[in-house]
């Protein structure tokens, strides 16, 4: 999205860093990031890295986030510590258009943190069997978010990835997650692409090291997608 002219702050939540990577922040250099936002208490500014994609701030994944898990158990307001580090974003003079939580896949304290925080979650779905299983764990896990912590919570959307057309796996996956999830699943679809496997490898997004590689395409064709589910035409009164 900040390819579509967007300014947009990423959170690296999960302790793997894969966003971070693949923004191009050596681990070298994640000296201030996701893990004192949390535990320390600085500022999304204080902690913020500029990426060299324009208008895109990373806060990375620091090698001390392993840990925070055991450490926010004791702390005060333990599941909305992500939550009150954003909440002075929506008084900034000039907001980013979008904040982008990474989450790590499994539920715990760091992945609570992202629910509460946010308005609202956008699920990749691999197109295989145990991935489709595993997401109506995930929606059970947001109605108890919702209910429990964050009543704005929703499930904005489900992308469909590593779509294979030759893979009939894929078009069962795909079918069934429309035939239940219906218009929440998006239609652009990410297809199994050699380069987005290979652009993490070199520290860019796909976009960025193969503009024109279809997984890339693909990812253009998704953000143009949820700008319009976010900001639907206006409709011109008479």
């Amino acid at each position: 999205m900040a390819a579509a002219g967007e300014r947009v702050l990423l959170v690296d939540l999960d302790p793997q860093g894969n966003a971070s990577t693949g923004l191009g922040i050596p681990r070298t250099e994640r000296n201030r990031g996701s893990y004192a936002l949390l535990i320390d208490g600085l500022s999304v500014e204080e902690a913020g890295h500029a990426s060299f994609v324009p208008d895109l701030m990373l806060v990375p994944a620091e090698a001390d986030l392993a840990g925070a898990e055991i450490e926010l158990v004791g702390m005060d307001r333990r599941e909305y510590r992500l939550r009150d580090a954003l909440a002075p974003l929506r008084q900034h003079s000039d907001p980013p258009s979008f904040v982008l939580i990474d989450c790590p896949p499994s539920l715990g304290l760091l992945t609570l943190n992202g629910l509460v925080a946010a308005d609202a979650v956008l699920v990749p779905l691999q197109c295989e069997f145990y991935a489709l299983e595993g997401i109506s764990a995930l929606v059970r896990t947001i109605d108890v978010v919702k209910r429990s912590f964050n009543p704005t919570l929703d499930l904005q959307g489900i992308v469909l990835t590593m779509y294979d057309r030759r893979n009939n796996l894929s078009d069962q996956v795909a079918a069934d997650a429309r035939g239940f999830f219906g218009s929440t699943v998006y239609e652009t679809m990410i297809p199994r692409n050699i380069r987005i496997s290979e652009a993490p490898s070199h520290g860019k997004p796909v976009l960025l090291y193969d503009f024109r590689s279809p997984g890339a395409q693909a990812y253009v064709q998704l953000a143009g997608e949820v700008l319009r589910r976010e900001r639907p035409p206006q409709v011109a009164e008479p």
